[in-house]
């Protein structure tokens, strides 16, 4: 699949301001700073479409993309360590929770994870809690380009066997690398296969 034509549509602070055209929803989500907004900008091959800090928790509120005019790429806030107050959290993470299990448009959570550090306990939580509420994922590892081929796949292994102790079949992984545009092309097939599944139905 190509990405011709991505535009910002609307920021919401919940899910039930967001877009009622009953299009296909796919989330974007990981730890603050996780690389979450380049990815996206290469994915859609325009560097300022979503909004890049160093400043961890730059997106705060829901963010939807119109692709193609055909699917909507969502843009979330990220979990975890951000620059603001315990109430801001708190109120993100009671956002992100709800759209996640309400949000009947939403078709598949891309759950990012830096690729450089072993398995951390919050973004396994967050997988796991997607999991025992069906919530459909794929995981997305970012940043591959940081380190050296060893490295990574200690890093991936060490993940496999983490969530094998709870998952059976382990969830799809995606590598990428937003400087390089690896797993491009692999995420953007995983959409189209879905959305092909739904024009189906």
């Amino acid at each position: 699949m190509e990405i011709k034509k991505a535009v910002f549509v609307v920021s919401s602070s919940n899910y039930r301001q967001c877009p009622d055209t009953g299009l296909p929803e796919y989330a974007f989500i990981g730890r603050s700073n996780v690389g979450k907004s380049s990815l996206i900008n290469m994915l859609t091959n325009n560097r300022g479409l979503a909004k890049t800090s160093v400043k961890p928790g730059k997106t705060q509120l829901i963010n939807h993309f119109l692709v193609n005019d055909q699917w909507y790429l969502v843009d979330l806030p990220g979990y975890g360590y951000a620059q603001t107050s315990k109430s801001n959290r708190s109120k993100w993470q009671q956002m992100i929770v709800d759209y996640m299990l309400k949000r009947e448009a939403l078709v598949n959570t891309f759950v990012l994870v830096d690729s450089r550090i072993p398995p951390q306990a919050i973004d396994l939580e967050f997988i796991n809690f997607l999991g025992e509420h069906g919530v459909p994922l794929s995981i997305v590892f970012t940043k591959i380009d940081k380190q050296k081929q060893r490295e990574l796949a200690h890093n991936l292994n060490s993940y496999k066997r983490t969530l094998a102790d709870v998952w059976d079949p382990l969830p799809e992984i995606i590598l990428t690398s937003s400087v390089t545009r690896y797993g491009k092309e692999a995420l953007l097939n995983r959409i189209g296969e879905i959305n092909e599944g739904l024009s189906r139905d």
